[in-house]
């Protein structure tokens, strides 16, 4: 099932441009991929994060792991050997103990690319209620210049791990492809000789005029 489901995935992905995804040729149920952090207004915008993946046997029923591989991350939700704190990681149903409910956490509708971007969704909008990383969530909450500075210095030490050839892709080449418009159809418009009398004959003319002559007769009479 894992493997079924692993291929299907992979294809659209390695078509993306914000992800690159290395599957391990010896266990196709471990995958090495890279992030760009392509929102602008990201403070962690032109980041190259690299992270794994690990998928178990019964996958979609069972969520994968993510762990980051890019070191040093300061952020609330990483935690210091890389591992990250995500609801939609999280087994499904709901969870009494943190409060978490099943329509937040991992179910079968979810796949790699609905993970990919909930993760970068988090590096921005970070849950500090509950850090993994303490003293990120309290630099995050209390000194946020100093977190934004930090995080920063990632982005840049990240930028050195970017695979040669490999380069961060553009807004314009982010931006959906405009769908095509069909054009309506000309001759449609254009009607010939032989439509224009689609509506009746000259007869049929003559027949309505005759018509109307004996309406005339009647009304004089």
């Amino acid at each position: 099932m894992a493997m079924k489901r692993l291929t299907q995935e992979l294809g659209p992905l390695q078509k993306e441009k914000w992800v690159l995804i290395y599957p391990d040729e010896r266990d196709m149920q471990r995958w090495r991929l890279g992030l760009w952090v392509v929102n602008p207004d990201s403070v962690w915008h032109g980041a190259y994060l690299k992270a794994e993946m690990k998928f178990p046997n019964d996958y979609p029923y069972a969520p994968p792991t993510f762990r980051f591989l890019t070191k040093n991350i300061t952020h609330p939700n990483v935690y210091a050997d890389g591992d990250l704190c995500i609801s939609i990681l999280h087994k499904p149903g709901d969870d009494i103990t943190s409060g978490e409910l099943a329509s937040e956490r991992w179910n079968v509708l979810h796949g790699v690319e609905s993970v990919l971007r909930s993760v970068l969704l988090l590096l921005d909008d970070p849950e500090i209620n509950s850090p993994a990383n303490v003293d990120a969530g309290v630099l995050y909450r209390d000194r946020r210049a100093e977190y934004d500075a930090r995080a920063k210095q990632i982005v840049a030490e990240s930028r050195k791990s970017v695979p040669p050839g490999e380069r961060m892709p553009t807004a314009e080449e982010l931006a959906p492809k405009p769908v095509a418009s069909v054009d309506d159809d000309a001759d449609f418009w254009n009607m010939t000789d032989e439509e224009d009398e689609f509506g009746g004959s000259d007869s049929d003319a003559d027949d309505f005029e005759d018509d109307d002559d004996d309406d005339d007769d009647d009304k004089s009479r």
